[in-house]
């Protein structure tokens, strides 16, 4: 499910330049507010979540928990800050380095899920105070606050995901 969020907002990226990229675009609103006018801010927005839903499957298998799951860090007060400044600094960066380290993030949060077998996905050992196996951590770092599992970009994308 990560990696055919991941096609749908390549799909939409295929052939574009730079400006292209950073021209307004119709990019829904989050539960947490709008923050993204283009694809250029979106991918940075996405690639942002990512890399942090990865961090948390690396600590957890370490059996460490990652920042982001500590409770004063998850208020929608924190959590529009964040898209916010993520967005912020992607667009200080060329469009094809976002895109660069959009595709190593994902490449890289496919390999991590792919590392566990069935019986590993349900370990309850997932560091920190979690309540859960790894994959329903997995699951829970990566919904949106509005409750769209594994379709961040979907989101962002259509108005309504059925």
């Amino acid at each position: 499910m990560i990696r055919r969020d991941q096609e749908l907002l390549l799909s939409r990226l295929e052939g574009k330049t730079e400006e292209e990229l950073r021209t307004p675009y119709d990019v829904h609103d989050g539960p947490l507010g709008h923050f993204c006018d283009s694809l250029h801010d979106l991918v940075a927005h996405v690639l942002m979540w990512d890399e942090i839903t990865l961090a948390v499957l690396r600590d957890a298998r370490a059996g460490r928990l990652h920042w982001s799951l500590d409770p004063r860090w998850e208020t929608a007060e924190i959590g529009s800050a964040l898209n916010h400044g993520g967005v912020e600094a992607g667009r200080r960066i060329p469009s094809e380095l976002v895109l660069h380290r959009f595709h190593n993030v994902g490449a890289a949060l496919i390999a991590e899920i792919l590392e566990y077998d069935e019986a590993a996905w349900a370990d309850p050992s997932t560091g920190g105070g979690f309540d859960g196996g790894i994959g329903a951590l997995a699951e829970y770092v990566s919904t949106t606050p509005d409750g769209v599992l594994y379709a961040h970009a979907a989101r962002h994308l259509q108005p309504v995901i059925a």
